[in-house]
């Protein structure tokens, strides 16, 4: 039976939740399925279209009450029209609107938490609530079904966790060319002879960025050639950057730390790093980081916190220290830059068959398409 499915997201641009929605609306058209994608549009459009999926605007994005209402009657109409099978959200705004649809129209309703929503006060609570109403609920890590199941009450056979997947093949170490690491390099300012410490993430207090800085500040001087470089765009955070960079003046880290822009060939960086950190101060959802980092055989230190518990193996694919203690990150940042070739060896063999194993964005496709197969099968 060929199925309908339709994703409905704030927009589709930057970020793991809208990689997500093209990424299942490709598998959906390459099983024979019809993809529909509802969203206020975004960069990622054209991507979706060419994977096979049909885009339709509308400002699903809005959090006006009255909007929110008005999209619910025109999903119901969009729903009805399309004979959509199962409507798929990834945010709370929308999912109002398809949950009010839903009760108008016959379609089955899920929803995927790549959060865990924050709130202050019960009505905020009752706002979040709404992702929890969904026939099925996806959790992107075991962190996030247990903050399902503690907030909301929501009991297990509801929820399924499937795990964020990445694309491996553009995560090979041996495709990344020294063409590639010595442009990065010369943008860079970082020599063949310097270790580099990255720090892929936007610029943001809650990424951990001060506590990198803290911790480079306490690296003795027998450690040489170590160079942080700390890749992100501010996004507007421009007094977050001027701190950072005062910080950095400050510290006399000048020499040991590189702030700089996004990077569109993150490959390339991973494959010039020595380590990939992650020292979140807040728990991670899931996190991409550190499973593009071990895809590429790159140890990762990262925050004890939420879904980097799941990702990262203490010990083996790296290590977790805690995220408010500059001294523990110090011994775990000392513990790979003066590992053994050996106990490196190891720690990057037993990352790369991590990922593999358990982070593959195809095994994300398969298992989703199995929950929209799974509630198919209920309601027949």
């Amino acid at each position: 039976m060929t199925l309908t499915i339709l994703q409905v997201i704030p927009n589709l641009g930057a970020g793991g939740a809208e990689q997500a929605c093209v990424d299942i609306a490709k598998g959906l058209v390459e099983r024979g399925d019809r993809a529909l994608v509802v969203s206020a549009g975004g960069h990622r459009v054209a991507e979706a279209e060419r994977a096979g999926g049909k885009h339709t605007l509308c400002n699903v994005h809005s959090k006006n009450p009255c909007v929110i209402v008005k999209n619910a009657f025109w999903l119901a109409r969009f729903i009805r029209e399309h004979k959509v099978d199962i409507a798929h959200v990834r945010s709370r705004a929308p999912a109002w609107s398809v949950w009010l649809a839903v009760q108008m129209v016959p379609c089955r309703f899920v929803s995927t938490f790549h959060a865990a929503y924050k709130y202050s006060s019960e009505f905020k609570k009752f706002y979040n609530r709404v992702m929890a109403r969904a026939d099925r609920i996806i959790a992107i890590s075991e962190f996030i079904a247990g903050y399902i199941r503690e907030s909301y009450g929501i009991g297990a056979e509801k929820i399924r966790v499937i795990p964020r997947g990445i694309d491996l093949t553009q995560f090979e170490p041996e495709n990344v060319t020294e063409d590639r690491r010595a442009a990065l390099r010369d943008a860079w300012h970082i020599s063949a002879e310097q270790r580099v410490v990255l720090m892929p993430a936007r610029l943001s207090p809650i990424k951990g960025h001060r506590l990198l800085l803290k911790v480079m500040a306490l690296l003795p001087e027998s450690v040489p050639q170590v160079v942080a470089v700390l890749v992100g765009d501010d996004q507007g955070r421009e007094g977050y950057r001027r701190e950072l960079e005062d910080m950095i003046r400050t510290e006399n880290l000048q020499d040991r730390v590189r702030l700089v822009p996004h990077c569109a060939d993150m490959p390339a960086a991973y494959s010039l790093a020595s380590v990939a950190v992650v020292p979140s101060q807040v728990p991670e959802g899931f996190g991409r980081v550190p499973v593009e980092a071990m895809a590429m055989g790159i140890p990762v230190i990262g925050s004890d916190l939420g879904a980097l518990k799941e990702t990262v193996v203490h010990g083996k694919t790296g290590f977790l220290a805690s995220f408010d203690r500059p001294e523990a990150w110090k011994e775990a940042l000392l513990r790979v830059l003066n590992g053994s070739k050996e106990d490196i060896s190891m720690i990057s063999k037993q990352s790369m068959k991590r990922a593999r194993e358990n982070f593959d964005k195809q095994k994300m496709i398969s298992l989703t398409l199995s929950v929209y197969d799974e509630l198919m099968r209920e309601g027949a």
